[in-house]
């Protein structure tokens, strides 16, 4: 160590005591807030299930001989399963020891089911005297008494992979495999993940000492010789060649990775202004907004209290490890089937609708030129008919100069339809010079010509129409936001809800504007078939007879058709909530589909933000609430009416409501009439799909076209059996390619309104059950051992949560682990079901009444 470090990488950075962080927003819980009663687990507290640690060494590798700590995970010994691979790379002058600390970690979120089961490496590096920056370093030495350099990138992700593929029971595929490292292993971390896309696919780079676009003069990088050349123990043109900007400006696009990028704020400062950008928390930030531009690249950025040691680390590595964990595959995705469309540029959807002939109309919002379409501005709205075959009809720009963007498609009158948003420009002919946005609604007909278009606003402020729904008479419903005022009613705060109607003939029938002193914006609308509408979203500052619960609140409101409201609700805790869909129902409720960092259903939150669904009747009352997620961030959108008054949600995932894919996905899952959920399904790419990089969502959805033309049910109104998704994609469905940026993808989704666990007979399922303690938090322990002659899908059920494992092999084990937010675990059951046959567990067989604290 040196007695007066100069930069970050050259401070002590030896394991010692750090601070206990608290389990991170992370894991696969699939929890139910619906119908549990007072069910509870009695269950006496055992140890964790811990991982076992040994140390192993390859014999030969282009650097040498490679020391090596490895962590098993629990149950390693007693299956024949593969898992996936995480290498950790130390920091300069440290040893393999100090990774070993999180092993802890590990066991716990493991337990937990936060992530999935792993072997994780911890290799050594002493050469170039512990400062090798992981590179194939052709420095020679020289009398300064630092050591020569060796090939070390090779050696690990060479022979050392392939020493570990060998000697354990590792899925040999660069989709189970992942880097990370810290300050020094941070930047081999970076420089693995990016230069060895064919060996990894994601990267924990926490702290990393790197530099664009050359070291500062002080630093350490310079003194080693990891970036010399002969004598010269640092060579500019070898730093270059190194590079993460070079590794950016060479990744294949096609093989893409995933970083996951943490810092303290408190990074050591370099007193010199001119070196002021080379400041670790500066140089990550860097590399954070360079990196998530290249196409094939995803990142995330975590800045925590704290500075160039394991106070930061080891909390970051906490969340890094769950982030990256939900990526690794251990066996091939199913292919994503689904239609890409899209311009070089950042594009976006518009809506899709099922039209009454069978056909289709997508709305897409271009950024570029496409598929024979130029431009007519910044960002263009174009909207395309296809019939039920899927040929293209037409395609209609509702386009200026300025940018123009739909939030909505719906069917008009006499076959053609209806598209909203908002406008910048002069849309309808009547704003020349508007600088502002402005609302529109425009009618296209079915021939592909422009009815008429209606643009509507405060002159001086900026208005927005975000949904639209049809109204039954060939019109439709509007739903947005003004900052200014229109209409009678004066502004009420920062930003008001708006609502209206728009006759068939495009005249504006009523405007509506709500809202309290702050930020108030309607983000969903519905028509209910006894004529009146819904219309939900967020507001900052608490809506008008709905007292403030939190910093954001989710609301329904109801009015008749002619714009009277009828009532007003909060959907809201003191947390974080917001409404984003509404789905009208049969019987006059309405459904509302959103978020929630809160705890909106009985089981309560299950970490960050949580997909939240209530019912509500006509009379503005709740029927139920359903609350629905992982311990990551998990999101509802929107949704799709289906038979008997079912509704399929449709949301965005972090985390594995179902099976993960990767980045952001989409996810969807039915809900019965009663608000009890089924099975969910993710879908999408490996990278971020349907909502842009500050998790704004961008997907909507629509009843499918039953079975075409000569259905019952041309339009799909009842949405059973499929429903129409489209969304931005920052990847590609199988066989296509992504043309920059965010493209536009459009798919088919089957469902099935019945929730599962209808089947009758003998489960194929032995059921164990117990309560355990990890790091001081209390966990209900459920394993199920498949009696199936084939793969079957466990689902495994608590007052806690809900999971399901998939495709558990005859004999196999599927084993979950659900956290207890409460100080102690009252009686109650589990359940594990298969092919619909359910296997129950009464808390009374497992020590009822013996309690356990939770801190």
């Amino acid at each position: 160590m040196d007695a007066a470090p100069r930069d970050p990488a050259q401070r002590g950075s030896a394991p010692r005591p750090g601070r206990r962080p608290g389990t991170t927003a992370v894991g696969t819980a699939l929890a139910l807030a619906v119908g549990l009663g007072g069910l509870g687990l009695a269950l006496p507290a055992t140890a964790a299930e811990q991982g076992t640690v040994e140390a192993g060494r390859v014999a030969d590798s282009a650097a040498g001989p490679i020391d090596y700590t490895v962590y098993l995970p629990p149950g390693y010994d007693d299956a024949e399963q593969e898992y996936p691979t995480l290498y950790l790379l130390h920091g300069r002058g440290d040893t393999q020891a100090a990774w070993q600390q999180v092993t802890g970690d590990l066991d716990e979120l493991i337990g937990a089911g936060e992530i999935q089961p792993m072997v994780v490496v911890m290799p050594d590096a002493p050469w170039n005297d512990r400062g090798s920056w992981y590179t194939d370093s052709l420095y020679t030495g020289d009398a300064t008494g630092a050591g020569a350099g060796t090939a070390v990138e090779t050696a690990f992700t060479r022979d050392l992979v392939a020493h570990v593929d060998a000697t354990y029971r590792t899925v040999e595929d660069r989709e189970a495999r992942a880097v990370g490292g810290y300050s020094m292993g941070g930047a081999g971390a970076l420089r693995f993940t990016l230069a060895h896309q064919d060996t990894f696919s994601a990267g924990i780079v926490l702290s990393p000492a790197v530099y664009v676009p050359q070291p500062p003069a002080d630093s350490s990088a310079r003194d080693y010789g990891a970036y010399g050349v002969g004598t010269a123990p640092f060579d500019a043109d070898r730093y270059t060649e190194l590079s993460y900007p070079a590794a950016l400006a060479a990744l294949d696009p096609a093989l893409p990775v995933h970083l996951f990028v943490a810092v303290g704020d408190d990074e050591w400062a370099n007193p010199d202004p001119a070196e002021a950008t080379h400041d670790i928390d500066f140089e990550s930030a860097r590399l954070y907004n360079q990196a998530r531009r290249v196409p094939g690249v995803t990142a995330e950025l975590r800045v925590l209290d704290g500075g160039h040691d394991w106070e930061v680390w080891r909390p970051a590595f906490r969340e890094g490890v769950v982030d990256v964990s939900a990526r690794l595959r251990t066996t091939p995705a199913a292919p994503w089937d689904a239609e890409l469309l899209g311009s070089a540029g950042d594009d976006r959807a518009g809506g899709v609708a099922a039209l009454p002939d069978g056909g289709t109309a997508v709305a897409l919002n271009l950024a570029g030129a496409w598929d024979g379409y130029e431009p007519a501005g910044g960002l263009d709205t174009v909207v395309v008919r296809r019939d039920a075959d899927g040929a293209e009809v037409w395609r209609h720009a509702v386009a200026t100069a300025a940018d123009d963007r739909a939030y909505g498609v719906v069917p008009g009158a006499d076959g053609g339809v209806l598209v909203a948003g908002y406008t910048k420009g002069d849309l309808d002919g009547a704003h020349a010079g508007t600088t502002r946005d402005d609302g529109f609604v425009a009618a296209v007909t079915a021939d592909g010509e422009r009815a008429w278009t209606l643009q509507t606003g405060d002159p001086g402020a900026a208005d927005r129409f975000y949904a639209v729904a049809p109204d039954g008479a060939g019109g439709a419903y509007v739903a947005g936001y003004t900052s200014g005022a229109v209409g009678d009613a004066p502004s009420a705060g920062d930003k008001d809800a708006l609502v209206g109607r728009v006759s068939a003939a495009g005249e504006l029938l009523w405007l509506r504007q709500v809202g309290g002193p702050g930020e108030d914006k309607a983000l969903a609308v519905a028509a209910s078939p006894d004529g009146a509408v819904s219309v939900g979203g967020v507001s900052g500052g608490g809506m008008p007879g709905a007292e403030r619960a939190g910093a954001n609140d989710g609301w329904v409101a109801r009015y008749d058709a002619d714009g009277e409201l009828e009532w007003l609700r909060a959907v809201a805790t003191r947390e974080n909530d917001q409404v984003n869909g509404l789905v009208a129902r049969s019987d006059g409720s309405v459904v509302a589909v959103g978020h929630t960092r809160g705890a909106l259903g009985e089981g309560g939150n299950l970490g960050d933000n949580d997909v939240v669904v209530r019912a509500l009747d006509a009379t503005g009352e709740v029927l139920w609430t359903t609350q629905v997620g992982t311990s990551t961030d998990d999101r509802g959108v929107t949704g799709v009416l289906g038979a008997d008054d079912a509704v399929l949600v449709v949301g965005t995932t972090y985390g594995a409501l179902g099976t993960a894919v990767g980045g952001v996905d989409v996810v969807t899952f039915p809900v019965a009439a009663d608000g009890t959920p089924g099975e969910a399904t993710q879908t999408g790419s490996r990278e971020r799909d349907g909502a842009d990089e500050w998790d704004d969502a961008n997907l909507f959805a629509a009843p499918a076209p039953a079975s075409g033309p000569e259905s019952d049910d041309p339009a799909g109104t009842t949405g059973e059996g499929a429903a129409l998704l489209t969304g931005l994609t920052y990847g590609a469905p199988a066989g296509t390619t992504n043309a920059g940026a965010a493209d536009v993808f459009v798919a088919r989704v089957p469902w099935d309104a019945v929730v599962p666990g209808s089947g009758t007979g003998e489960p194929p399922l032995t059921v164990t059950a117990e309560s355990r303690c990890l790091a001081g938090k209390a966990y209900v322990a459920v394993r199920a051992t498949s009696t199936a002659d084939a793969p079957v899908d466990v689902e495994l059920a608590t007052p806690y949560g809900t999971r399901i494992v998939a495709d558990v092999a005859p004999a196999a084990n599927a084993y979950q682990s659900f956290p207890v937010r409460a100080t102690t675990v009252p009686a109650g059951e589990a359940t594990a079901t298969a092919d619909g046959r359910a296997v129950v567990v009464f808390g009374a067989g497992w020590g009822a009444g013996t309690g356990m604290v939770s801190r």
